[in-house]
C-alpha cells in the first residue's frame, strides 16, 4: 500500500495551525450572515436570486471588516468559504459604492516574490450604516416629540420634506426615461440603489413591479408609517402614475414592493358619418 499520498498532504499542512480555530470563524460568520437577512426575500427571476445572493455575501464581508478592522481578500475567503477572486469581486463593487477602501498590507522583513497583498477596511459611509440602530432610536424620540407636541399631521410634513430632497435627486436620474412608467421605474429603481436602497425593477402580468432590499428608516418607520406614505407618493410622482405599495420592510416583510399597474390605451372613437 501506498503511503506517500498522505505524508505529502501532511507536510504540506504540517503549518496551519488555523484550521481549527478557522471552523469556528467559518460557522459564526455564516450564522451571522444568515441572521441578519433572514428576513429579506428574492425575486423568482434569475438575476435577482443572485443579486439577493450578492448582499448576503457582502453583509458578511462587512461583518467580518467591522470585527476585524482589515484584512485581505485571501483572509476574507478563507474564512467565508470562497476563493480569494470571488472575495475580491465583491469588494471591488464595495469599493465602487464608497463602502471600503484599501491599501498594501504592510510586510514584515524581506518581501516576496508577487504582487504586495492588499488590505481592506471599511469607510466611515460603511460604518456609520452598521450603526443605524443608535440613530434609529434618536430619530424615533425626536418624531415622538413632534407628535406629540405638533400632532400627527406635522410628522407627515416631516417625512414629506424628508423625502423632497430624495425626490429632487431621483428626478435629475430621470432624465431622458421617456414617460412610459415602466421605463421610468427601472431608471429610478437604478437611482433609489445608488442611494442604498437595493431596488430592482421588474415587469409582471399586471404591469410592473419596484423592489427595494433595504430601507434606512426602516425601524422609524414601523413606528411612523408617514415615513413609508411619503416614499410612496414620491415613487408615484417620478413614474408618473398611480401606485401601490405591496409590502413594506417596515410592516415586517422581507422586501418594500410597490405595484405599478399596467397603462391600458384609452379606444379611440372614430366619428361617425
Amino acid at each position: 500500500m501506498d503511503h506517500r499520498a498522505p505524508r505529502l498532504r501532511l507536510r504540506t499542512e504540517i503549518r496551519n495551525t488555523c484550521v481549527v480555530k478557522n471552523v469556528a470563524a467559518i460557522s459564526a460568520a455564516r450564522s451571522r450572515a444568515s441572521r441578519s437577512l433572514n428576513n429579506r426575500e428574492t425575486d423568482t427571476v434569475t438575476g435577482a436570486v443572485t443579486y439577493g445572493r450578492d448582499l448576503r455575501t457582502r453583509d458578511a464581508v462587512t461583518q467580518l471588516l467591522l470585527e476585524r478592522g482589515a484584512a485581505t481578500a485571501a483572509e476574507l475567503g478563507n474564512t467565508l468559504g470562497l476563493s480569494p477572486a470571488a472575495v475580491r469581486r465583491h469588494l471591488e463593487a464595495m469599493r465602487g459604492e464608497g463602502l471600503v477602501t484599501c491599501r498594501e498590507r504592510p510586510m514584515r522583513g524581506r518581501r516576496g516574490r508577487g504582487r504586495p497583498a492588499r488590505w481592506f477596511t471599511l469607510t466611515e459611509q460603511a460604518r456609520s450604516r452598521c450603526a443605524t440602530h443608535t440613530y434609529d432610536d434618536l430619530a424615533s424620540a425626536a418624531l415622538r416629540w413632534i407628535a406629540r407636541e405638533a400632532g400627527p399631521d406635522a410628522v407627515s410634513a416631516f417625512a414629506a420634506e424628508q423625502v423632497a430632497e430624495l425626490e429632487r435627486r431621483c428626478r435629475a436620474a430621470l432624465d431622458g426615461a421617456g414617460d412610459d412608467p415602466l421605463a421610468r421605474a427601472e431608471a429610478l429603481a437604478k437611482a433609489l440603489s445608488r442611494e442604498g436602497y437595493a431596488a430592482s425593477a421588474s415587469v409582471i402580468a399586471t404591469g410592473g413591479q419596484l423592489c427595494q432590499h433595504h430601507c434606512p428608516v426602516a425601524h422609524v418607520a414601523a413606528e411612523f408609517p408617514q415615513l413609508c406614505e411619503a416614499e410612496t407618493q414620491v415613487i408615484s410622482r417620478l413614474v408618473g402614475t398611480h401606485v401601490q405599495r405591496l409590502a413594506t420592510i417596515a410592516n415586517g416583510d422581507g422586501v418594500c414592493t410597490t405595484h405599478i399597474p399596467r397603462q391600458v390605451p384609452t379606444p379611440t372613437t372614430r366619428p361617425t358619418p
